[in-house]
Order: structure tokens, then sequence, then C-alpha cells
């Protein structure tokens, strides 16, 4: 009964979902204020009958209803409760689910966080996002059907949910990326209705910008979580690979990069209006040709959950559709929105337009490398590989290019700037970075022309924004600091700026210095790597919830003193029979020791990988920072303010209210 009910949610939550689509819309085109003002009410309906849905699934899954087909193939009895219930979204159809009821909640957030919006704008917003949602669902329901069941033949028990997804990360991870990834309907959903309505001043930018910055935010900290992941779960020790499903994530990132910092010159000048409009709808469409790629089939990947061609040919239907209609609008509106400020091209606003190009370029050459493969196979043009190669020579320039307007850009005017005031302001510590580059990498370690450079670039941004910190703090004449200068969105700049500066230094670093040793080792045998040295003490078993591992124990020494005891594991899983390697690390801010345990190679020897990762947490650190000031920037007060009373309103256009 269970099932159906939930099912019958899902049904209504469609239905629910068309009227949001179709009745607001009507409304404000005709200037209906009771049509409006249902917009709210309907997306809080979509909200609480998906969650409806979403709770009987784990119902499901927590009760071991293996008659549930999506159950039967991802759980197991012997499966802790804790990822049974995250199990739900470890599939196609849970996480499909999932993607819907954050969707209906970043609906019902906007419908009760925009009071001051004007009543047809949000009623046009809540009805694009409502039309995403009948998308989503219908795919669910016609494709993907969570509740389906297999009576009579219902299985004993199931089988098991992947053991690479038995990890906390599982449960963290997918619901952060998927808020970044659902997030970024909100600004195209702004887009949208400010093209219908022709209206694209800068009170649309203020509206739409802290949703934007949310949803990136949201979208980097769940990249991060994602790499960090990897990094521990898969035994390899890397934390990028360039997989095409990462692909899939970091493209949005890319471009709603650019839309952040076009945003805040839409909003302070009221320029790039079109440019920023495009670059919704491009970060938008990049999130759904990523949950193509992801559904479709067309990737082998560990993080790939579908390989069944209807449910790709809908999602692509689905992605034309929106993407070829929201361009289209685009062509017929942009000519009106086009923004007539002027400006200078020794300019802040030339600076940003610089930062906008280069995230797009690079977007673009991910897109076509994670692309390419597929549409060469596609063509029966033969099989062809796009690796790391290709995406480090293309990409690690352009963040290079990138670099040195970061710490221009926040101390540049608006309109018209001298290059005469960039070189009074940035000279001193241009120099200072200059002679301590070589040197501070030199010191850290043995010194490599592509870690001083890193060190030269990061250091330029860290001091060119602390620099800038420190103007704005001692600007009075008080002689105090003066904290309260400090908006939140001047503090959320700051740490995404000093967490990119972070994570480039990290990332050179941990890739020029790693040191990694493939080795075979029995009990009492020892290897140094890194300055450390590392004993094999002992080899055992140990019975988990649901598997059975292999230990060896490791005391791992620094001279005379013990830094740590680490014990890597190989896990059997009882259900499935399938093996998965745990590593184990000793973490730390400037180095982490790794140990991954291989396979038996006889005579009471394992095959054992050590790897010294120096630096490798400020890739981590620093996407913290970055998702972080990303969420600090929304609470900046200007956008809690009542936006209605700054401008005019349109017709039919008073704050509206929760109907029935």
């Amino acid at each position: 009964m269970i099932p159906e009910l939930g099912h019958i949610s899902l049904i209504i939550a469609f239905g629910l979902a068309i009227g949001l689509t179709a009745i607001p819309f009507w409304g404000s085109l005709r200037g209906h204020v009771a049509a409006m003002n249902l917009a709210p009410s309907l997306a809080v309906g979509v909200l609480v009958f998906t969650a409806i849905a979403f709770a009987l699934l784990a119902a499901s899954f927590l009760q071991d209803d293996f008659s549930v087909a999506v159950v039967a193939a991802n759980s197991n009895s012997l499966l802790p409760p804790l990822f049974k219930f995250s199990a739900l979204w470890g599939n196609h159809e849970g996480s499909l689910l999932l993607w819907v009821l954050i969707l209906a909640g970043w609906m019902t957030a906007v419908a009760c966080l925009s009071r001051g919006l004007p009543l047809a704008m949000i009623a046009r917003v809540l009805s694009v996002m409502g039309l995403i949602a009948v998308g989503f669902l219908a795919f669910s329901l016609l494709t993907s059907n969570p509740f389906e069941r297999l009576l009579p033949n219902t299985p004993l028990d199931g089988s098991d949910l992947n053991p690479l997804l038995q990890d906390p990360g599982l449960i963290i991870h997918p619901p952060l990326l998927y808020m970044g990834y659902v997030g970024l309907s909100v600004p195209f959903a702004f887009a949208i209705a400010a093209l219908v309505g022709g209206r694209l001043d800068a009170s649309w930018a203020r509206w739409s910008r802290p949703w934007t910055n949310v949803a990136w935010g949201f979208l980097t900290l769940g990249i991060m979580l994602g790499s960090w992941w990897a990094y521990y779960e898969l035994g390899w020790g890397g934390w990028w690979f360039w997989d095409p499903v990462e692909n899939a994530s970091f493209m949005p990132w890319l471009m709603g990069t650019a839309l952040v910092h076009s945003l805040a010159v839409t909003e302070k000048r009221g320029v790039f209006r079109s440019w920023t409009v495009l670059l919704a709808i491009f970060a938008f469409s990049l999130s759904l040709l990523g949950t193509f790629l992801v559904r479709s089939g067309v990737l082998t990947s560990v993080h790939a959950f579908a390989a069944d061609p209807e449910r790709g040919l809908f999602i692509l239907v689905f992605l034309a559709l929106v993407v070829g209609g929201s361009l289209l609008l685009y062509a017929l509106r942009a000519p009106t929105v086009a923004s007539r400020v002027g400006y200078a091209v020794i300019s802040r606003e030339s600076l940003l337009m610089v930062n906008n190009l280069v995230f797009t370029v690079a977007a673009t050459t991910v897109l076509l490398g994670t692309l390419f493969p597929l549409v060469m196979d596609a063509l029966s043009l033969g099989k062809y590989s796009v690796g790391p190669p290709y995406f480090n020579a293309v990409f690690v320039p352009l963040m290079a290019l990138l670099m040195p307007f970061m710490t221009v850009g926040p101390i540049s005017r608006w309109r018209q700037d001298a290059p005469r005031r960039w070189l009074q302001e940035l000279l001193g510590p241009a120099i200072a970075v200059v002679v301590l580059a070589p040197i501070l990498s030199a010191l850290m370690f043995d010194f490599n022309v592509w870690v001083a450079l890193a060190v030269l670039l990061a250091g330029w941004v860290a001091v060119g924004v602390l620099r800038d910190l420190w103007h704005r703090l001692t600007a009075g004449r008080s002689g105090a600091l003066q904290w309260r200068r400090l908006s939140p969105s001047f503090v959320g700049m700051t740490l995404a700026h000093l967490g990119f500066a972070a994570v480039v230094l990290g990332a050179v670093v941990v890739t020029q210095h790693s040191e990694e040793r493939d080795l075979r080792m029995a009990e009492g045998d020892s290897a140094e790597l890194g300055g450390f040295r590392f004993e094999l003490t002992r080899i055992g078993q140990q019975p988990g919830a649901n598997y059975i591992a292999d230990q060896a124990f490791f005391v791992v020494t620094e001279g005379d003193n013990a830094i740590a005891t680490l014990v890597p594991e190989k896990r059997r899983y009882l259900a499935s029979g399938q093996v998965m390697t745990e590593a184990a690390i000793d973490a730390g801010l400037l180095r982490d020791l790794y140990i991954a345990l291989g396979e038996p190679v006889g005579e009471g020897a394992w095959a054992v990988r050590l790897q010294y990762k120096p630096m490798v947490r400020w890739l981590w650190v620093g996407s913290f920072l970055i998702g972080f000031g990303a969420l600090v920037t929304a609470l900046d007060r200007r956008y809690r303010v009542q936006l209605a009373s700054r401008q005019e309103p349109e017709p039919a256009g008073q704050g509206f209210e929760f109907a029935g």
C-alpha cells in the first residue's frame, strides 16, 4: 500500500505542477490578480506531495520492501539503516525523485522569500520553475517510476547497494550537488520571466543575485565533497580525473561563476544585461545537459545511473525544448533589453568582462572535450578518448591567465580607471610577491618552476585581496579597525578569492611533488617515502556490519617519532561478493600519508601502494572557502529589504498573498 500511496502523491504533484505552469502565467498576461496569487500555494503543494512521495519511498527502503523494484535492486537486509536511507538516491529513480524534491524546495523558497517582488514577476518565475517540474515529474512517472512493483515475483532479499556508495559521502554529496544543479533553475526562471515581461533592469539582477550565489555555493561544496570522496574511497589517491560525469557538474559551475560576476555588474551599473541573461540560460542548460549525460546511458562511469536509451531520448527532447525555447525568446527580446550604459576600456566593467570570457571559454573547452568522443562514436567515425592531457593543456593556461586580473579587479573603479593608479596601488605587493615566490617555493620543496609560478599567482591574488581588506578596515580617521565597513558581499568575495588561490596552490604542489611507490609487503617489511618510514606490523581480519575486511596495520614514523598507525582494508561484501579498497590516510594541512591495500600476492604478502601528497588538503579547504563565501554574500542586507518600493510596479503589481 505504501508504494501505491507514493505513486498517487507523485501524480498529484504532477497535476499541481501543471497548474503552476499554466494558471499564474495566464494571470500575468491578463493581469488577473487571483490567478497570480495562486502561484505560491501551488508551489507549496508541489513540495508537500513530492515530499510525501519521497518519505514513502524512504519507508520502503527502511522496511526492506523488496516488492519495490528499486529497493530490490539497490538495498539488502544486511545494509545498515543509514545506508538503506541514502540508498534511496543511490540509483536512477530515487535520485531523480530527490532532484524533483529539491526543485520543489527551491520553488517554495522563492515563493516565501520574494514578498517584495511585483506580483506579475514572481508569478512568471514560479510558472517557469513549474514547467521544469512538469518535465521532470513526467520523466519520473513515465520512464523512471520509483514505485514500480515486482509482484508476484518478490525476491527474498535485495541485490545490495553498490559498495562504492556505502559511504557517508553518499549521504552528503548528492544532495549538496543537486542543491547547486537545481538551484541554477532560479536565475534561469528569473531571466525568462524578465524576458517575457521585457524588463531587465538592475532590480532584476538584485532579485536574482542572492539565489544565484547560494546555488553556486552549494554546487561548489557538492563538487568539493565529490572530489574528496573519490580521493579516499576509490583507492587511487587522485582528486580529479576529468571523468565525463565530473565534467557534467564542472561545466555549469564554470558558467555559474561567470554568471555570478556578471550579475554583480548588471546590478551595480546596469550593463551586460543581455549577456547576463544568456549566461543564466547557458548555466541551467548545462545542468540539464549534465542530467542527460548521467541518465541517458551514453556514458560509462562509476557516477552514471542509467543505461536506458528511452530515458536518454526523453531528457534529450526536454533539453532541446527548454534550451531551444529559451534561446528563441532571447533572440526575440534581446534587442529590446540591450544596455546603453557606457564604460571605458580601462575599468572594472572591462575586467569583469574578461572574467566572464575566460570562464565561458573554459566551460566551452570542457564541453568540447566531453562531447567530442560521444559525437564521433554516434557518427560511427571511430572510438576516441579525451583525457587529462587535453583538459590540462587548455584549462590550466586559462586559469593562469585569469589570476592576474583577480587582484586588479576588486580595486578598480567603475566606468573608468587608469593604469597609473593600479601601479601606485599594487607596485609594492607585486615586487614583494615576485621576490618571495621562488624563495618560498624553494624553502617548501626542491625548487620547481611550476610551483614557483603557482606561489607567484596565488600570492598575487592573496596579497591583493588582503590589501583591499586592510584598506577598508583602516579607512576611517579614528585609528580603530572599522569592522562594520565589511559587508557580507565583500566578506564573501574575499573568502572566495582566497579559496581560489589556495586551490591553485594546492593543485600545483600536489601534482608536482607527490611521491608514490607500489610494493610487495609482508609482516615485518618496511619502506620509506617522503621522509617517512612505513612498517607493516600485522595482517588480520575484521568483520563489519555487512562485510569482512582484510586489514594491514602500518606504523608510520618520522625519524625516531611515531606519527600514526594506519589500517587500510580490503572489504568483501557478503550480499554481492564485491571487493572494495578502503584507503588509510594520515591527514595534515601540509601533507597526507596515504596507504591503499591491493591484492594478496602469495606467502602472506600483499600488494601495497604508498603515497605522499603534499598540500592536497588545500584543494578542499580552498573549495570550502569558495562555497562558504558564496553563501555569505546572500546575507547582505540589501537583498532582504523590500524591493517593490524601489521601482515602478508592473501592472497588477502588488505583493502576493497565499491563496486559499
